[in-house]
């Protein structure tokens, strides 16, 4: 049975490092590595184009192609992270994927989905008065269906 780990990525140095960690443990075990890059549309918008032409935000010309510009970006980031993860370690297979939802959320659900032994992350925002306000890593531990890696970011 091939083992299934998966990371979250966005454009940080931050998310790069948890990814490169993610990488590395694919190597040693001969996992799949599974790189996913989280876009959210819906709390970024102003009411107004998601309203346009009092439809509702699905049927707007203009929110779809903003929602289609969010995830191509979303998807760019996810593959950029997987060329360079597969150029340090040609072994490892990587998929690259953007998926709508907050981030936490799609690393828990793609988890479940892609049966992953692990969900490696980053402690961004796990230190200081945002330990208390929440985190990716946080949310994450208390809903991962797997082990979980929390990669230390903060000395990179």
């Amino acid at each position: 049975m091939t083992k299934t780990i998966v990371t979250g990525v966005d454009s940080s140095q931050t998310a790069l490092a948890a990814a490169q960690k993610a990488a590395e443990l694919a190597d040693g075990v001969g996992a799949e590595l599974h790189v996913f890059s989280a876009y959210s549309i819906g709390a970024s918008l102003p009411l107004q184009v998601a309203k346009s032409n009092n439809m509702g935000p699905g049927t707007s010309t203009a929110y779809q192609k903003l929602t289609d510009g969010y995830a191509r970006a979303a998807q760019e980031v996810a593959d950029s992270v997987a060329a360079v993860l597969q150029e340090a370690y040609p072994s490892v297979t990587v998929h690259a994927s953007a998926v709508e939802g907050a981030p936490a959320d799609v690393l828990v659900l793609q988890a479940e989905k892609l049966h992953a032994d692990t969900i490696v992350v980053g402690n961004k925002h796990v230190q200081g008065i945002s330990r208390i306000l929440g985190s990716i890593a946080r949310k994450v531990a208390a809903e991962a269906p797997c082990d979980l890696y929390i990669v230390n970011t903060t000395q990179q």
